[in-house]
Formats: structure tokens, C-alpha cells, sequence
């Protein structure tokens, strides 16, 4: 197969080559066919079958190559309007589809190999959108017809929709040509063609299309809201329901932009992330760290200190926390900022009405932040013997001697390594390979490491089946490759991931729907199915990140209020996070069994922290600094960094691959001394040395060596 594409291949070049080489071109101009139009026109009269057959075939083949438009003014001076238009319309669009064909059989099937991300985000734009962008393509001659055929053959565009919508596209273009050619005798030179009257009218055929898609648009969206009655005025212009993150910028968003806007939460404000998740674990860390650094208090010459931990005090210390911020995201703040907060359960009736404690909201927007929840696995005896989540774990009033943790992914990860420096003897099961499996294997191993070193006890790849409840303490069997083992403990925390919270909300009722994980299915502008109904955050996904959440809902606030105007695509090209596990993980962009995955040419370029200055005065010599980069060239695609504060270190990363910087700017940037910032200075360094010419590098000795005689 390889071999027929190389030949068809060299057998299209050599055809292109050989009549650019013959001058074929000559015969296609003005001047040539003003000299023989009296001919060809006898010849027509005499054999006007004939002709035409000759012609479409010409066509046909000369439209291969971008060389058609003087054939297209030729047939209106040949055959008139009518018989022009059919003629060039029929053959065009044969001749654009054998282009197409070439392409995808050349083609296709390398660049989906090499570039399968983009290509499948490209296919999903397509299958959505194809037939709209290749007719205003079509209708804009700027664009060369040729490169369209080409272009269009590498993507998962059926045929028979290229042929339709190309002819319909290319119709308009088509007669303005003939047209013209009917009137050949008053060209002087191609450039008449292109009359401000002419480009004028090629403006508006191109604003045609984007006219079309509105209009439809507008019709589809009405035909899908058909069942529910449009309130004649609204009550506000926004209800946001949850007051989480994605709740919480939403609302501020709208405030700000002096809407009226009602924040609706069933709990607590601030959601998951101020009372359950990011804010409450990242204050137990700090307990269990300090214990950790007390513990290592004869590395820095302090001598033996004892480690008295008080586990009602460090839980307390952590409500005390959620407490000081916890103003931050009240009610009374947010409505000083002029929002109307309400506590209770909303349930949505219609595209235009939410209904709370027995109040109908009307509104023209929507949007949906209620979040996510831990998910419990359907394991046998579990439910019995009771267990803990990221959400009930902070009510421990007792530290658990034996601490059973299910999951290995990044919240299994922080709490498991917390409770075991703070005296807990911690048992993680993990029943895939390994921990942090969305990470390099590398990551895994450092990680694992220090939780040995620490003392947790790992079992990777052991699959629990079931809870056994016990008088003193509880059993889990676990499973690997048919070997079983027993784990006793006296608490479990279940983390093997969340679950979006999107039941209760009356959405199947009014028709919304959902992708398989429960999540609100949206568009690139994050609404759902209706499209003044918005989601973000947990319940949205694809990511469950505190500032993805924000993220996405400056984007459904923008819309959904100005969405008429401008709307925008919310934009993942940039998405870091991090795992504040002691080795932290940070990573942006891409990784190596990523790019790997997705068949992406890359360069790795790794400095190890274990030289940094800073790195090895504070004691934390270790970690390492791992950037991929485009082959040949200094642009990010993707940073790894494991060790000391990686979350704050990766944001020189985050701000270079937004802003297009590469490591040479890095490596340009004055960091100061000492401080782990450092490190991406090196990493810059690292590239550098890999990357000068072996050329210039011998020139540069022999100059030197020159020198010194």
C-alpha cells in the first residue's frame, strides 16, 4: 500500500511539473484566447456536443490545478449563461472531488498517525460544523478552490457531502465568472475581473453563509424550546445554581457587569473546594508537614525533637482555617457585590424557569454549577462496615490508629501521606499498576518512594472485592493476578475519583442531556442542550480543578450574557495542576506518555533539582525539572516538575506557553539567587547545550587557540 501511494504520489508531481514545464500556462491567458475565440466559436457552432464534452473534460482536469478561473470567463463567451454555468459547475465539482479523493488516500492516514490530537479535534469540528465552513470557503474566491479540496480530503468528511455543498458553495462564484466572460470583449486583463464592484459582491456572498448559520440557528434553538412557554419579561437576567467556584465567578461576573443575578447553594457557600476539598486538605499538609520537618529536625543540626501530635487540635486548626476564609465566599459579600443569594434546593422546569423552596425564577440564562461528589464503589460488605470520603473525612474527631486508603490519584495521595506523617499507620490499595497513573512513570516512582520512605504501606495493582465487618477492626480482601491478602483496618477512605452532581436538578425531566459519566453534555461554548443553558466546573467537566472551574465560568458568564454579540470558546491550551503530596507534582501542557500516545515529535530536556544551590541549603535535593519541547525547536508543549513548592515554580512555565515564550527566554531571564525559581533557568541551560552547532563550537576553539599564540 505504502508503495502504490509513493508512486500515485510521484506520478501527480511529475504531471504538475511536467506542465509547468511545457509552459501549459501560456494557453490559459486572455491574450491566447481573445486570438483564437473566432475559431473556437465556428468550431462550436459546428459541433456544439462535441465541444461541450471537450471542454468539461479540459475543465475537469485543468480545475486540478489552480488555472481554471480564464476556462471559467471562457465559457460564458462561449456558451452563453445558462449552458456556461452547468458546464462549469458539473465539471468543477467533479474535478474538486477527484482532488479530494487524491488527497485523502495520500494523505489522510499519516497525518491522523503523526497528528492524531488535532486531527480527532478537527474530525469533532467537521462533523459538526464541516458542511457550513466549506460552503463559506466555497463562496470566497480569496481562498484557492485547490487547497480546499486538499485540505478537506485529510479529514472524516463524507464525499458525497464535499460534492454538494462545494457545487452549491461554488455556484455564485460560478455565475458572477461566466457572467463576465460574456462580456470577454470588454476585458483588457485578468485584474478587470476583480473590480471593486466585483470584490464588493464576493464580500457579501461570504457573508452569506455566516447570515445562514445564524438564522438557522436561531430556528433550531427556538424549534428545541417549542414545548416550553416564553415568559413575556424576566425576573433576572442570570440564576446560577451552586456556590462553588464555577457558582461563585459566574455570579461575580454578572454582578459586575450589572446584571441581576440570583446565586442559589443547597449547603454551603464556597462549595466543595472552601469546606471539603482544596482548603481544608492543603491545611492538614501543612499540619503533617511541620510534623515531618520536627521529625527531621537532627538534619539541621536542632538535635532530636519529640513530635506530640494532637489530632483534635490539627482538625481544629483546619475548621479554623476554612473559617478565615470562608468570608471570602459569604452570602453577605456576594450581595454587598449586589447578587441575590438563596439558600435551598433549585430544580429547573423550562429553559426560562428555576424553582427554589416553592419561588418560579424566570430567567434568560442558566447556569449550572452544582459541582461533583466523591464516588463510592458498588463493593461488597463496604456499606456495612461504613466508610470515609474527602467530604465526611474532616468530622474525624479521633486520629484512626490503621488508616485504609482506596485509590491512588491525587486526593488519595495528599490525605494518605497526611495521616501517616501525622502517626497513622496508612495502607493504600491502588488497582491499577501503579500511583498517579495520569502521570510519567518516573513521577509514579518518586512519589512512591518517599510514601515508603514515610512508612505507608503500597499495594498497586491489587483490586479490593470485599469488606469484611469486624468487632475490633474491619478486613478488606484485595486481589492481584489470583493471589489474594487481607488488610485489616479501623477506617477506610474511599478515593477512586468523583462524580458530577447532576441528578436531582430536573434536567432529564426538561429533556438536557448528559455524557455517560454524568456530567452535563455542553458545546465549546459550555452550553448544553438548550442554548441559554450553561454548565461549568465539576459538573461539566473534562477537568476537576478548582481554577479550571473559574476558568470555565468567566466563559458561560460572558455568554450567556453577551452571547448575542460574541461568543467565546473556552480554551483548555493551557492547564496546569498539581499534587501537593511531599514530592509535590506540578505539570502544564503535555507529558512524555502523552506525546507518546498521540504520536507527537518532541525533545526532553531534563535538569535534576538534586544541584540546585537553594535546593540542597533547604535540605530538598530532590526532584527534577522535565520540559518537552517541539523537535528542533525551543516551543513548550509540555512541563513536569516533582519536588520542592513544584506548584509555585511551574508558573514561569504556564506564563511562557500562553504568551508563545520558549526556553531560550527562559534561559535569557535574570532569576534570582538562591531560590528554586532557579531551576527553570537550568532547565533552559540544558536545552541550550544540547542544541549549539558542533560547527560553530569547533570554530570557536580554533579562534580561541589562535588567540593565545
Amino acid at each position: 500500500m505504502r508503495k502504490t501511494k509513493i508512486l500515485v504520489a510521484l506520478l501527480v508531481v511529475t504531471a504538475i511539473s511536467t506542465a509547468f514545464w511545457l509552459d501549459l500556462e501560456q494557453y490559459l491567458t486572455l491574450e491566447f484566447f481573445r486570438g483564437q475565440q473566432a475559431a473556437i466559436q465556428a468550431y462550436v457552432t459546428v459541433n456544439p456536443l462535441k465541444a461541450l464534452g471537450v471542454f468539461f473534460v479540459l475543465y475537469v482536469v485543468i480545475a486540478l490545478l489552480p488555472l481554471a478561473a480564464i476556462l471559467t470567463l471562457a465559457a460564458g463567451a462561449i456558451f452563453g449563461i445558462v449552458q456556461g454555468v452547468i458546464v462549469v459547475t458539473l465539471a468543477a465539482g467533479i474535478s474538486a472531488v477527484l482532488a479530494f479523493l487524491l488527497s485523502r488516500y495520500l494523505f489522510r492516514t499519516a497525518v491522523e498517525t503523526r497528528f492524531s490530537g488535532v486531527a480527532n479535534a478537527i474530525n469533532k469540528g467537521i462533523e459538526k460544523d464541516g458542511p457550513y465552513y466549506l460552503f463559506t470557503l466555497r463562496l470566497i474566491p480569496v481562498f484557492s478552490f485547490v487547497a480546499i479540496n486538499l485540505a478537506m480530503g485529510i479529514t472524516r468528511l463524507r464525499t458525497w457531502t464535499f460534492y454538494w455543498v462545494s457545487v452549491l458553495g461554488m455556484l455564485p462564484a460560478t455565475v458572477v465568472y461566466v457572467n463576465a466572460g460574456t462580456q470577454l470583449g470588454r476585458i483588457e486583463t485578468a485584474n478587470d475581473i476583480l473590480s471593486p464592484q466585483l470584490i464588493g459582491s464576493f464580500v457579501l456572498l461570504g457573508l452569506f453563509p455566516l447570515a445562514t448559520k445564524k438564522i438557522i440557528e436561531v430556528i433550531a434553538n427556538r424549534r428545541k424550546r417549542r414545548h416550553f412557554a416564553r415568559p413575556g419579561s424576566y425576573d433576572v437576567n442570570m440564576v446560577v445554581i451552586g456556590a462553588g467556584s464555577a457558582g461563585l465567578v459566574s455570579a461575580y461576573i454578572a454582578a459586575a457587569s450589572k446584571a441581576r443575578v440570583v446565586l442559589i447553594e443547597q449547603h454551603k457557600m464556597g462549595g466543595d473546594c472552601l469546606n471539603t476539598g482544596c482548603v481544608p486538605s492543603k491545611a492538614l499538609i501543612r499540619s503533617s508537614r511541620i510534623a515531618s520537618y520536627v521529625r527531621r529536625a537532627g538534619e539541621f543540626g536542632l538535635g532530636t525533637l519529640p513530635v506530640n501530635v494532637d489530632f483534635p487540635k490539627v482538625m481544629q486548626r483546619v475548621r479554623d482555617v476554612i473559617g478565615d476564609i470562608e468570608p471570602h465566599d459569604s452570602i453577605e459579600r456576594y450581595t454587598s457585590l449586589g447578587v441575590e443569594c438563596v439558600t435551598g434546593k433549585a430544580t429547573i422546569t423550562s429553559p426560562y424557569t428555576v424553582e427554589v423552596d416553592g419561588r418560579t425564577i424566570t430567567t434568560r440564562s442558566i447556569v449550572i454549577a452544582t459541582g461533583g461528589r466523591p464516588a463510592v464503589p458498588p463493593i461488597p460488605g463496604l456499606e456495612k462496615t461504613g466508610y470515609l470520603t474527602s467530604d465526611t473525612i474532616w468530622n474525624l474527631t479521633q486520629q484512626p490508629e490503621r488508616l485504609l486508603v482506596l485509590g491512588g490519584g491525587p486526593i488519595g495521595c495528599e490525605l494518605a501521606q497526611a495521616f501517616q506523617r501525622l502517626g497513622s499507620q496508612v495502607t493504600m490499595v491502588e488497582a491499577l499498576p501503579r500511583l498517579l497513573t495520569r502521570e510519567d512513570p518516573e513521577v509514579s516512582e518518586a512519589v512512591a518512594a518517599r510514601f515508603e520512605a514515610d512508612g505507608i504501606r503500597l499495594f498497586t495493582g491489587y483490586q479490593a472485592v470485599e469488606f469484611l465487618l469486624g468487632r475490633e477492626c474491619h478486613t478488606v480482601r484485595c486481589e492481584k493476578d489470583g493471589d489474594s491478602i487481607e488488610i485489616g483496618y479501623d477506617q477506610v477512605l474511599i478515593a477512586v475519583g468523583r462524580r458530577a452532581n447532576s441528578s436531582g436538578l430536573g434536567l432529564e425531566k426538561i429533556g438536557v442531556r448528559l455524557n455517560d459519566n454524568g456530567t452535563v453534555e455542553v458545546n465549546d461554548y459550555l452550553q448544553a442542550t438548550y442554548p441559554n443553558i450553561y454548565a461549568c466546573g465539576d459538573v461539566a467537566g473534562p477537568y476537576q480543578l478548582t481554577h479550571a472551574a473559574a476558568h470555565q465560568a468567566w466563559y458561560c458568564a460572558f455568554n450567556a450574557l453577551f452571547g448575542r454579540f460574541r461568543k467565546f470558546r473556552v480554551n483548555y491550551r493551557v492547564m496546569p495542576w498539581a499534587v501537593f503530596t511531599d514530592p509535590e507534582v506540578a505539570r502544564v501542557g503535555i507529558n512524555e506518555q502523552e506525546a507518546k500516545q498521540r504520536n507527537i515529535d518532541h525533545e526532553i530536556t531534563r535538569y535534576n533539582i538534586d544541584d540546585l544551590d537553594r535546593a540542597i541549603a533547604d535540605g530538598e535535593a530532590h526532584g527534577f525539572v522535565k520540559v518537552l519541547t517541539k523537535k528542533g525547536s525551543d516551543k513548550i508543549l509540555g512541563v513536569t516538575i516533582v519536588g520542592p513548592h513544584a506548584g509555585d515554580i511551574i508558573s514561569e512555565y504556564i506564563t511562557a506557553m500562553v504568551h508563545g515564550l520558549g526556553l531560550k527566554k527562559i534561559l535569557g531571564t535574570i532569576h534570582i539567587y538562591p531560590t528554586l525559581s532557579e531551576a527553570n533557568r537550568f532547565a533552559g541551560g540544558e536545552w541550550q547545550k544540547t542544541h549549539l552547532s558542533p560547527q560553530l563550537l569547533s570554530f570557536a576553539e580554533r579562534y580561541n587557540r589562535w588567540l593565545r599564540k
